[in-house]
């Protein structure tokens, strides 16, 4: 679905001028990994990354958010045992945050496009080719997959699905978008329309900051169904209430300003 949006007269131009489509096999993903205290899982989702068969080159580009377990070791691992995947690891010095996270790798990527992919399993690398199509179609800048679109999820906690739809219509009165799913993990877009976002956000404020400023750019903006394997907190689920509260303020405040 095609999504409305006001654009902000002082943000860059939307992409009038853009080719409407470029052959696939020219370009290059980015797929960005944040990831901190994954040892369990990130092995096994550079396996589903890399594996996921598209007609494009993949870079992965995985940063280490000052884990204190065995993550970076796991990380290494892979590369070790897959010397032909492009897989870059880049360590941060102390936990910084999500939104740092994704920053920094933003910063090391050299694809055309770029997805934010978790280091957990609970999105599926598998859904990728539904997310880049828009892209590659030259009808999107930005896809953002939904968890309420009719994709298979598993049935987890209800506050968190109730959280997820306030401040998902929060976002919705202020950017005048349609979205079902503001909060997704599964951000993908040119890395031009990244770069010219100019991100701040230090935790999981990103994802409303992201948001907001697609809306002030005016940049053509698709939701597409994904799957969902939620986690429990037993599991490593790391998002609380506060970061919840937290994305109330980043909601009006990249809205209105930086």
């Amino acid at each position: 679905m095609l999504m409305d949006a006001q654009p902000d007269p002082q943000a860059a131009p939307a992409t009038a001028s853009e080719p409407a489509a470029t052959p696939a096999r020219s370009l290059t993903l980015s797929v960005l990994v944040p990831v901190y205290n994954e040892e369990a899982t990130v092995y096994e989702l550079l396996r589903r990354v890399t594996a996921v068969p598209l007609p494009l080159q993949k870079e992965v580009v995985v940063v280490d958010d000052g884990s204190r377990d065995r993550t970076r070791e796991e990380v290494e691992r892979f590369r070790r045992e897959h010397p032909q995947a492009n897989i870059r690891l880049v360590p941060h010095g102390q936990n910084r945050g999500k939104g740092a996270a994704v920053r920094t790798a933003l910063e090391q990527a050299t694809g055309d496009l770029v997805i934010v992919q978790d280091g957990d399993l609970e999105y599926d690398p598998k859904d990728y080719p539904q997310l880049l199509q828009p892209l590659l179609d030259g009808r999107a800048d930005a896809v953002f997959g939904s968890r309420f679109l009719g994709g298979p999820h598993r049935v987890l906690y209800f506050w968190h699905s109730v959280g997820n739809k306030v401040l998902t219509l929060l976002s919705n009165v202020f950017t005048n978008y349609n979205l079902t799913d503001m909060e997704v993990c599964y951000k993908a877009m040119r890395r031009s329309v990244a770069l010219s976002l100019d991100l701040t956000s230090e935790r999981f404020g990103i994802e409303p900051e992201i948001t907001a400023k697609l809306a002030r750019g005016g940049w053509r903006l698709y939701e597409v169904p994904v799957s969902y394997a939620g986690r429990s907190y037993e599991e490593g689920k790391k998002i609380g209430w506060r970061d919840g509260v937290a994305a109330l303020f980043h909601i009006v405040r990249f809205r209105f300003g930086r």
